[in-house]
């Protein structure tokens, strides 16, 4: 890296908080600098002035050098414009130094001052932040993790309903990073019974500081490790005591609702006789100002504000991603009060009084109902404030399977064995905290909502992204011909579609948000949500690296959000974490967990890394970790078990997706951790499959021990090669071709994408009738493989092929337009709508994935124009064959 070299970062939304702190991931060329530049920057903003920078390296080349960097900074007021990023000079290390936050640590507990704040944390015990203060004002303490268990029994007189009481037990403390901008604290525990006889639920809390900014960001994730017939969980949340000291009328508390707040006192001044001066300090005390009494004046009107009701607690509760409500109480002896009902609350609380508070945002509020945010005790000398990520008014989780049996004919379940278990499963979800000296202000309320909600976030151009190599290949977006803005429009219009499914279809929820349907039915004009392999999609076909190579090549905020959001699912919820099926996933069924079929592929690193390298995300880190040794799992479940009875091998696997998937989990620990054990393991594979009577093509099962690696050919042609193509190997191989520098396996991966596209005869004769054209399904899928092949070839007729199919099989799933959607009958469905009858989510990612690719490789073999003649050329006649 030159002396001076510049890089530009710039915000992904435009709406920005008046301060924050920020991390993000900066991609380098190889080569291009070396690891002891790697923490070596400063940030410049557009007055030319240096501000803190927080650095470290984050994945590295085969050659050693730099490929990702990751960047902490604390901003002020941050620059709408954007910042650019340096080498480091003295100026700057003065700056950090400056800057410099102050952790400090104990037997017992870890104290993390940000200069505005300061944090007690405990190392054991039910509190993980003991105590909260800005400046010496102790604004919360207690923050502990709360859990309801709802046991159910049937007598004869009944079903009975009894709930028992979980507090999380802090098990240990890490201090993960220490540095001028940035401090982040790893807490872990379990929620154990009032009892103390039962621990279940472990957690992982990860807790975000800042250089002297007012708020603490915190990452939490849940695993579920209890039996689905007896376990239903009422309530999840957590939760912090605040002291108050101010009289009733000067204690304060906020919700923000769709657009505004619900501002209340526990006490306020509307009486029957408010008006004048009274009515003038009611609207004070809404603005949250400190209200003032004479003590003889004003005797008579306090004396009767002295006689009105005082409110205790108040609750905002979303059952629903269009419904919420507000009620306030008075005792628990008594009964609510509906207050306010609206649509889709904006996830944010405020309580505290003239003396300060605590505002705390709950992230994906209503997307992930049923959510609730509760205050409770504010006419005590000590209030409480709980986050539910899961509402205690809600029905208690129920993580059931849907059935008592499999179907595997009728509804393509995968598996004769029901193996829906939620074991090891895991939800993760994100909260601010910001500590107030005092009631902030509707604008400043409104401030903390957008940051929750919209996180700020810093990122390269997609050019960056591109020119690098660091994700493999794809391309930028291109409509400089009629046939390449076709395409465009098609890439576009797919995006554009399921962003509105989300809404429309409602695919919100605690356990769904962020996944998207399998496959749609048109008779019902609903997706099929109730036809087992057919309906929650779960990373089959690999949605997950086409929304990331959309955001990637446009660079747009709703692209990121919602490959943000699918990361966050699939990586949780469709994996396990725990138990025997530990880094594997479910494939896609009725329930997320609920498929027999439990597969590396789901799982993979590949899937997750994007939003990882981007964005330096610890728990995401932790995925790409568990997933590393994946590969030993399949020795507990067979992923061929069906096609291959035990023999002498420890289990089977397919050069892909299974071997795929290892490869790219090996490949995530090779280039984040420069570890040799997984490159070897990558070797070792490569090796078996060159000494294969066909190499790549040969297979497509074989014969696996984890141990050592090494792949066992049985036969050829014994499996379906669409299967080895169309679950991320394309993506996965071809980047490692980059990293290896290895002439035979280019070779390779040329051989698979020509071959693919043969006549049958032409398949028999090379392989002496071992391999057959059968096994060769769904051509658009190794529409990648063909094109990396055309390119390296310079083979302009197998350019031409793939792109025939490529638009024979255009979206979505046969000869439709997907610019072009139908409206459903008015009386044929519960709401208008719009539908795609033939859409399915595999034929779109893949078809937009691999036009994605295929546009860089042979996008120039592509013709200008396209016309009816070409879009029905030749190649339907091979698709009838």
């Amino acid at each position: 890296m030159g002396e001076k070299k510049q890089l530009r970062v710039h915000w992904l939304e435009e709406e920005l908080p008046n301060s924050c702190g920020v991390t993000w991931g900066v991609p380098w060329h190889i080569g291009e600098l070396n690891r002891s530049q790697a923490g070596t920057f400063t940030l410049i903003d557009s007055s030319g002035n240096p501000l803190a920078l927080q650095s470290w390296p984050t994945a590295y080349w085969p050659d050693g050098s730099v490929k990702w960097t990751a960047h902490a900074a604390s901003f002020d007021k941050p620059e709408s414009e954007g910042y650019t990023l340096q080498a480091a000079d003295e100026q700057s290390i003065t700056i950090h130094a400056r800057s410099r936050m102050k952790v400090t640590q104990s037997a017992d507990e870890v104290t993390v001052d940000t200069g505005v704040i300061r944090c007690i944390v405990g190392k054991q015990g039910k509190s993980f932040i003991r105590a909260l203060y800005h400046g010496e004002k102790l604004i919360s303490s207690d923050g502990s993790l709360v859990c309801i268990r709802e046991e159910r029994r049937t007598t004869s007189s009944g079903r009975l309903y009894q709930e028992e009481s979980f507090r999380g037990k802090v098990t240990s403390v890490t201090i993960e990073q220490e540095g001028p901008s940035r401090v982040v604290l790893m807490v872990e525990g379990e929620h154990i019974s009032k009892k103390a006889d039962r621990s279940w639920l472990p957690f992982r809390l990860r807790l975000y500081f800042y250089a002297n900014q007012a708020s603490i960001r915190i990452v939490h994730t849940s695993l579920f490790n209890g039996d689905p017939q007896e376990d239903f969980v009422k309530g999840l949340g957590i939760s912090f005591a605040l002291p108050l000291k101010a009289p009733l009328y000067n204690r304060y508390v906020r919700f923000a609702g769709d657009t505004g707040f619900f501002s209340e006192s526990p006490r306020h001044l509307s009486t029957w006789r408010t008006k004048g001066v009274y009515l003038d300090m009611f609207w004070r005390q809404q603005a949250g100002e400190a209200i003032a009494f004479d003590h003889e004046k004003d005797a008579k009107f306090k004396a009767l504000l002295d006689d009105s009701a005082a409110w205790d607690s108040f609750k905002l509760t979303q059952l629903s991603a269009d419904s919420y409500s507000i009620v306030k109480q008075t005792y628990k002896e008594c009964s609510p009060v509906k207050a306010v009902s609206g649509n889709r609350a904006k996830g944010l609380v405020y309580a505290g009084d003239t003396h300060g508070g605590l505002a705390a945002g709950l992230r994906n509020f209503w997307q992930k109902h049923p959510s609730s945010l509760e205050v409770t005790g504010m006419t005590t000398d000590e209030a409480n404030l709980t986050l539910w990520f899961w509402s205690p008014d809600a029905a208690a989780m129920d993580m059931r399977h849907y059935d008592t049996t499999t179907y595997v004919e009728s509804a393509y379940e995968g598996s004769e064995e029901l193996r829906s278990t939620p074991y090891g499963i895991g939800n993760t979800n994100e909260l601010m905290l910001w500590c107030c000296d005092g009631t902030p202000a509707a604008a400043d309320l409104a401030n903390m909502t957008s940051h929750i909600q919209t996180p700020p976030q810093l990122l390269c151009e997609p050019a960056r992204y591109h020119d690098t190599n660091v994700f493999g290949i794809w391309s930028l977006p291109d409509r400089s011909t009629p046939a390449k803005a076709w395409i465009e429009d098609q890439l576009d219009a797919c995006l554009s579609f399921y962003k509105q499914e989300v809404e429309r279809r409602r695919w919100y929820g605690f356990w769904d948000y962020g996944d998207f349907m399998h496959t749609y039915d048109p008779v019902r004009h609903e997706w099929r949500y109730d036809v087992g392999g057919f309906a929650w999609q779960n990373t089959e076909l690999v949605p997950n690296i086409w929304l990331w190579l959309s955001f990637l090549r446009s660079g747009r905020a709703d692209l990121f959000r919602m490959a943000e959001a699918m990361t966050r699912h699939t990586s949780e919820v469709d994996v396990y974490h725990l138990g025997e099926y530990a880094g594997l996933g479910s494939r896609h069924n009725v329930v997320h967990w609920g498929c027999g079929c439990k597969e590396a592929r789901i799982a993979m690193a590949g899937l997750h890394r994007y939003y990882y390298f981007l964005t330096a995300d610890e728990r995401i880190g932790d995925i790409l970790e568990e997933v590393a040794d994946a590969d030993f799992a399949t020795v507990g479940i067979d992923p061929m078990r069906a096609y291959f009875p035990k023999d002498e091998h420890l289990t089977h696997v397919r050069s892909g997706p299974d071997w795929a998937a290892f490869s790219s989990n090996w490949m995530s620990q090779w280039e984040r951790f420069e570890n040799s054990k997984y490159r070897d393991k990558i070797l070792q594979g490569i090796k078996n499959l060159k000494s294969a009577p066909f190499r790549l093509l040969s297979g497509t099962t074989f014969g696996y021990d984890p141990n050592t690696g090494i792949l066992t050919h049985i036969s050829d042609g014994n499996y379906g090669y669409h299967m080895v193509i169309s679950f991320g190997a394309p993506q996965v191989w071809i980047e490692l071709s980059q990293l290896l520098s290895d002439p035979e396996w280019d070779d390779m991966l040329v051989e698979f994408g020509e071959f693919y596209y043969l006549e049958p005869e032409e398949k028999l004769a090379r392989t002496n009738g071992d391999i057959d054209h059968n096994k060769f399904s769904w051509p658009m899928f190794a529409a990648s493989m063909a094109a990396y092949a055309a390119n390296r070839r310079s083979n302009a007729a197998l350019a031409a092929i793939t792109w025939r199919i490529m638009l024979e099989n255009r979206l979505p799933g046969g000869s439709e337009d997907a610019t072009r959607t139908y409206q459903v009958p008015e009386h044929a469905y519960v709401r208008p709508i719009q539908e795609l009858p033939s859409i399915t989510t595999n034929v779109t990612s893949q078809w937009s994935l691999n036009a994605i690719m295929c546009l860089e490789l042979i996008g120039n073999e592509l013709p200008t124009e396209l016309n009816a003649e070409y879009l029905s050329a030749s190649y339907a006649a091979d698709q009838k064959k």
